[in-house]
């Protein structure tokens, strides 16, 4: 949303869930307790790769199958991140909407001296008054508004004309507006589309100046704000998919549609200010939407998706040893016989890893701890 709009960062308590298995982790676990029965096996310096030994009592199985690896953050139900409407002029609040409200094109957003602020959509904010000999990104949206609105004899494009002024001037004889024929600075609210009034912020009645905060926004839709630190801001694509955990455990896609970066600031002398990243989610689908419209507010989990491999060869974890040549091996399982054979490893994901290496194929029996 746009259009005098200062969004600002809904605060939420985050309680980070780590699903994925760090290579770290992995290692830790497999020069640990896999090397530990490694050696129980008899895998010191003298069993090179390809050494027969007993095998192991436990084993697994080499399977084939999709890996997906994510990372679950906490997030905030309700109604996507809220912007601020800014007052452009200075006046008497005549009228403000309640909370709640729903706001659309071409409706008042809030009136000043009994001169209402009209909400119009569009993506590029209003910045300067908008007359006969204007031109700009700002003057096709409020022409794409005005032929929405009913209007015509104007040519849709990014010249103010002496057309689109006529134009201007019907619909400020609607609106209760001087003829002027001239859109000032403050006339019109652009936002991405309806609007839900979220908080007022000043009654009516009450002094308002430029710069001034009248009131809060948001979309219509449900969605979820989710706050990540900046460390995992890599999880935040536009557009990507992911996957919400409703209160009642039913899991639902859901879009990313917005990032933006939010700075705190300190809350103390002598801290430095927070920089988070603020990611706001759509539930797009139909069926998404219906399951989470009984939600007022509630707290979802969010999963994003860091990594995914289709179709690969995987092992547990812990079916991982580390030869004592470097690198990492696993015990194949024949008969009454197995044998160290090295593999390489990939993505790692819900006690999964991915292998491959020479003669490795899928139904291979292989060593596991037990």
């Amino acid at each position: 949303m746009s259009d005098d709009i200062d969004t600002s960062a809904r605060a939420s308590r985050r309680r980070r869930r780590k699903k994925q298995v760090w290579i770290a982790l992995a290692i830790v676990a497999v020069g640990g307790g896999a090397t530990a029965t490694a050696f129980g096996l008899g895998l010191g310096a003298d069993s090179a790769e390809g050494t027969t030994k007993p095998p192991a009592s436990h084993t697994a199985k080499v399977t084939r199958q999709n890996l997906k690896d994510s990372q679950s953050a906490d997030g905030q139900l309700g109604f996507g991140a809220t912007s601020s409407a800014i007052s452009r002029t200075a006046g008497t609040l005549t009228q403000v909407p309640n909370t709640g409200d729903l706001v659309d094109r071409g409706q008042s957003l809030y009136a000043v001296d009994a001169k209402p602020v009209t909400l119009m959509h569009g993506d590029q904010p209003a910045y300067r008054a908008m007359q006969n000999g204007t031109a700009g990104a700002d003057v096709r949206q409020l022409e794409e508004n005005l032929r929405e609105l009913g209007y015509s004899g104007f040519t849709v494009d990014d010249d103010y004309t002496y057309q689109t002024a006529t134009a201007v001037e019907k619909w400020q004889a609607d609106r209760g507006l001087d003829q002027t024929g001239v859109v000032d600075l403050g006339q019109v609210v652009f936002t991405s589309g309806q609007v839900r009034v979220e908080s007022l912020n000043n009654k009516t009645g009450e002094v308002t100046s430029p710069g001034q905060v009248v009131l809060t926004y948001t979309g219509t839709s449900k969605a979820i704000t989710v706050e990540l630190d900046i460390a995992d801001q890599r999880l935040a694509k536009k557009d990507a998919v992911v996957d919400v955990r409703l209160p009642d455990s039913t899991t639902v896609p859901g879009t990313i549609t917005k990032v933006d970066t939010r700075i705190r600031p300190a809350s103390s002398q002598g801290e430095d200010p927070t920089t988070t990243v603020e990611v706001t989610v759509a539930l797009t689908d139909e069926q998404a939407q219906k399951a989470a419209e009984s939600y007022v507010m509630a707290s979802v989990d969010v999963d994003f998706t860091v990594g995914t491999r289709e179709n690969v060869l995987t092992v547990p974890v812990s079916a991982l040893l580390a030869l004592p040549q470097g690198g990492y091996g696993i015990e194949v399982i024949k008969g009454t016989e197995s044998t160290y054979v090295p593999v390489d490893t990939g993505l790692f994901a819900d006690g999964q890893v991915e292998i491959s290496g020479e003669g490795i194929s899928e139904g291979m029996s292989v060593g596991v701890p037990a």
